[in-house]
């Protein structure tokens, strides 16, 4: 038997970057390096254990490096790769299209938050 092979790639890039956090770490880190702690408050909600092991899998897939800079105090940032970069932007359209319908989704989906309705 043939193995089958979707006309469709979104079951690759979901494999990559599905989940709630994953987008909104890389949607922060496409303007360039950040700290653990930055991205700890950018990505709001996202326990330290969580951000932890959502960077790890990025890590792992190549869309994004960990650089320890080895230092006291440690210091330790991560930045988008190559790679990273065109999942970032492919994903810039949905971005575009929830801001454009942020109102209508809170309004329609429950549990998004009343205040992104607001926004």
């Amino acid at each position: 038997m043939e193995p089958i092979v979707p006309d469709c790639g979104l079951d690759v890039a979901l494999a990559v970057v599905g989940g709630k956090w994953k987008p909104l770490i890389l949607y922060h880190l496409q303007d360039g390096p950040r700290r653990f702690g930055d991205l700890r408050r950018l990505v709001a909600g996202i326990s330290e254990k969580v951000l932890i092991q959502q960077l790890r899998d990025l890590q792992e897939a190549g869309v994004l490096v960990r650089h320890d800079y080895r230092e006291v105090p440690p210091r330790v940032d991560y930045t988008i790769t190559p790679f990273g970069r065109t999942l970032v932007e492919a994903l810039m359209p949905l971005c575009h299209w929830g801001n454009r319908n942020r109102a209508e989704v809170a309004a329609r989906v429950p549990g998004v938050r009343e205040a992104a309705a607001q926004d």
